[in-house]
């Protein structure tokens, strides 16, 4: 089988240093000094470390179509890496309302918590020097491609090969197409019944981050939470086949923490609309009556637009 795709190189622009006045946003940032190098970590960050801690800008990413900085958070002796998305970076959107994708990305964290499975890395609200934002842990990529693990694939064969679940044919150029395939991986698994619960707008191949140990973590989560059904994904490889017991047991627990009244109720309160919040509930039950992964409504594009 082909070598599948691989995540894309984010490129780090510099920016001012603290003490310059900060760049204007979202214009692109002012080329000055090399960026810093990131730091070591002092392991997974506490919300304290990203919430409380001193953010520091020190460059920015250029493919992203919103303003997402580079920075470094220091806080009671712990630093680390991390991204950093202001609101007054982010684009509208004709089918979401102006400035929300920050409160989305966190309200995509408190779900995956929430889910016990540790998919997105820490992501919190908070003030920075563009205003508020989006704070989420930096993902360091492995030291060696060999620990990249193979997610997603374009193969020439008519099905799939073992350990691999088909999405669809895909147009290669020159009138040629491919089978685009994904891995049958239970990590990637959960992450599809995730964004079915979180109905997720936009899951492409290069918001999956390589981490250690052959990991990968979920990142871009600003289009999500739409009362309407808006999933469009790579994952569609389970579509229609049952859940799994772990997935089925994982929504009856999520149901009981979406009850009024209940803390992760409440957090979801101050992140997104009611309406929104009653849609997610009813995107829980509605997995959980069928207990079967979601297929493509063919009301609206199964797959984004890139993949990549």
């Amino acid at each position: 089988m082909p070598a599948p795709e691989r995540i894309p190189a984010g490129r780090l622009s510099a920016m001012e240093s603290a003490a310059e006045p900060a760049a204007p946003l979202p214009g692109p940032a002012r080329p000055q000094d090399p960026p810093a190098a990131a730091p070591e970590s002092a392991g997974t960050p506490s919300d304290a470390l990203l919430t409380e801690g001193e953010l520091t800008v020190r460059g920015r990413i250029e493919e992203a179509s919103n303003a997402v900085l580079y920075c470094t958070v220091v806080y009671d002796g712990h630093r680390t890496a991390c991204v950093y998305k202001p609101v007054a970076g982010e684009r509208p959107l004709w089918d979401f309302p102006d400035g929300t994708l920050a409160q989305r990305e966190v309200a995509a964290y408190e779900i995956s918590r929430a889910c016990g499975w540790d998919l997105i890395p820490p992501t919190v609200l908070r003030d920075g020097p563009y205003g508020t934002g989006m704070v989420q842990e930096w993902i360091d990529p492995p030291e060696s491609s060999d620990e990249v693990p193979e997610l997603l694939a374009l193969v020439e064969d008519e099905e799939p090969g073992p350990g691999w679940k088909a999405v669809g044919l895909a147009q290669i150029g020159a009138g040629r197409t491919a089978l685009l395939v994904h891995a049958d991986h239970p990590r990637l698994r959960r992450l599809a019944v995730l964004d079915a619960v979180i109905n997720n707008g936009d899951r492409k191949g290069g918001h999956l981050l390589p981490g250690a140990d052959g990991q990968f973590f979920a990142i871009d989560h600003g289009v999500t939470f739409n009362a309407e059904d808006k999933l469009r994904t790579l994952l569609w490889g389970w579509a229609g086949e049952p859940l799994t017991d772990e997935a089925l047991e994982v929504l009856r627990g999520l149901e009981r923490q979406l009850a009024d009244g209940r803390p992760l109720a409440a957090r979801l309160a101050e992140l997104i609309t009611d309406a929104e919040t009653e849609a997610l509930r009813a995107r829980v039950a509605g997995l959980l009556h069928s207990g079967r992964h979601p297929e493509p409504s063919g009301e609206w594009p199964a797959i984004p637009w890139p993949p990549v």
